[in-house]
């Protein structure tokens, strides 16, 4: 029975992904629908970590000084390890300051 469950959730990703694919052949040149959907890989993306920031601290003003501290150096270009290890170095020393 698992096998049955697998393959109607494999079947439905694949026409979930098929479906877009043969329906809109052409491009889409509505402004509008265009600027929408440019911006859901940032959404989505900012949904999934936003929680994930919060939660993995023990410190909700911990997570805050991360995330912060990414936000900037973001805005300034850093690089991708810059950011990331900048924010965690400010998390470990914010736990360490508060006491946790």
């Amino acid at each position: 029975m698992v096998y049955v469950y697998i393959f109607v959730m494999a079947f439905v990703t694949y026409l979930l992904r098929v479906i877009p694919l043969t329906v809109f052949r052409k491009k889409i040149e509505n402004q509008f629908l265009c600027s929408f959907l440019y911006y859901v890989p940032y959404a989505c993306l900012t949904a999934l970590t936003i929680p994930a920031i919060f939660s993995s601290t023990a410190s909700v003003i911990s997570a805050a000084a991360g995330l912060v501290t990414a936000v900037i150096l973001g805005f300034w270009n850093k690089g991708l390890f810059t950011v990331a290890a900048s924010a965690c170095v400010v998390v470990f020393l914010t736990e360490r300051l508060l006491g946790l």
